[in-house]
């Protein structure tokens, strides 16, 4: 009995993995704190909770169309233009089951073996896994901590090639929480136009969940229009998660190919669902504020305790529910049991087993000597939390 080549290329989700694992040491009791799934942990609006019950009430319980309702692409087209400034049809826009499902119609979409996706590093897990299930050469553009997680357009151009097909990125990002400026997107756009034949996925998830001032789409840059898939949904910002409704907006081949996929393999969203989102997208993104406000909060309490241990190196991200610190400087040290310190993932590791802390090594994200903090859970949950590593550092020697 085996399975297949295909399957066998597959790796369990670093971040699900951990999740598990975290699930698993409650169960059998332990005082586990779990910082390692990117969940909002605020209920989803009443009012979007509203629009679901009367989706169900007015029969919303038959097949959808493959590449969402009608009415659903109209409001997103709107909110669009709205927040972002980009101007997408209906007919541009494929709703989807969450934005994970949205990413990997494009990449199956668009890309051939031997193609090359370039990936700009500390990147969200999938994006890897997507790239190589599609046949192609995964490339990484790397920046560290010192550069604030985001790379700059010289990188940009020393790692595009002729053979590039599609360029992955996350604003704000998971897992860093960085935010590319207007800036410095406009720096990357003049590189990349010079890559016609590279066609850029720009993963906007985290939109709503910005410290610093409005959100800025590649999209806009009028000599990039015709070559970006704006990706987007309702799961972070709105607290939707078990909704999955994810969506695109790009140039219309490029849907129409993303339709004509998901028709074979999922076919349309749940109705209910899209109605909920249909509500959320609709709304005004300030009346959400108040989990915008909470999350910078957490942020400072995370980021105040990391900087205080040495070792430990940590940028101060202005977007998403994420903290990404840097731990090489504890390689080499002693564990009470013995063992080394030798990677980010030993001290992940050290933490789950003797602090009962569950987060994410960072060589899930392309990004060896980090680890991923998600603080989308209580104050005091963090407080806690931040004690449990300052304790596990300090038992280091």
């Amino acid at each position: 009995m085996h399975t297949s080549d295909f399957i066998n290329r597959i790796s369990e989700s670093e971040t699900l993995a951990a999740a598990r694992i975290a699930r698993e040491l409650k169960a059998q009791g332990k005082d586990v704190i779990a910082l390692n799934i990117g969940e909002p942990d605020f209920n989803t609006p009443d009012f979007i909770k509203e629009a679901a019950i009367n989706a169900i009430n007015n029969n919303y319980s038959k097949y959808p169309p493959v590449n969402g309702y009608l009415e659903l692409r109209e409001a997103i087209s709107k909110k669009f233009k709205r927040d972002n400034n980009l101007d997408y049809s209906a007919d541009q826009i494929v709703v989807s089951t969450g934005a994970k499902h949205s990413i990997v119609n494009v990449v199956l979409s668009l890309v051939n073996p031997g193609d090359e996706v370039l990936l700009f590093s500390p990147y969200w897990v999938s994006y890897k896994a997507m790239g190589e299930l599609s046949g192609a050469t995964v490339v990484e553009a790397f920046a560290g901590v010192e550069k604030d997680y985001k790379i700059d357009a010289d990188l940009l151009r020393e790692k595009l090639s002729d053979k590039t097909r599609l360029v992955m990125f996350s604003s704000p990002c998971n897992p860093t929480g960085s935010v590319y400026t207007e800036a410095e997107l406009k720096s990357l756009a003049k590189v990349l136009v010079d890559y016609p034949n590279a066609i850029i996925i720009s993963d906007e998830i985290y939109e709503h969940i910005n410290f610093i001032g409005k959100h800025v789409s590649i999209g806009t840059f009028p000599e990039l229009k015709d070559r970006v898939v704006t990706v987007n949904g309702v799961s972070k910002g709105f607290a939707m998660t078990g909704y999955r409704i994810g969506y695109i907006g790009a140039p219309m081949w490029i849907a129409k190919a993303c339709a004509t996929l998901q028709g074979q393999f999922t076919s349309g969203a749940c109705g209910i669902s899209q109605m909920a989102a249909k509500a959320a997208v609709e709304s005004d993104p300030k009346d959400l504020n108040y989990m915008q406000v909470a999350f910078e909060k957490r942020k400072k309490i995370v980021v105040d305790a990391l900087t205080q241990i040495e070792g430990i190196k940590v940028n101060d991200p202005t977007g998403a529910f994420y903290v990404f610190p840097e731990v090489s400087g504890l390689y080499g040290k002693k564990m009470p049991d013995g063992g080394i310190i030798n990677s980010a993932t030993d001290f992940c590791t050290y933490l789950l087993e003797t602090q009962y802390l569950s987060v994410v090594t960072g060589q899930a994200f392309g990004a060896e000597h980090c680890f991923r903090i998600s603080y989308a859970t209580s104050e005091e949950e963090l407080v806690r939390a931040m004690e449990r590593i300052k304790t596990a550092v300090s038992l280091l020697v």
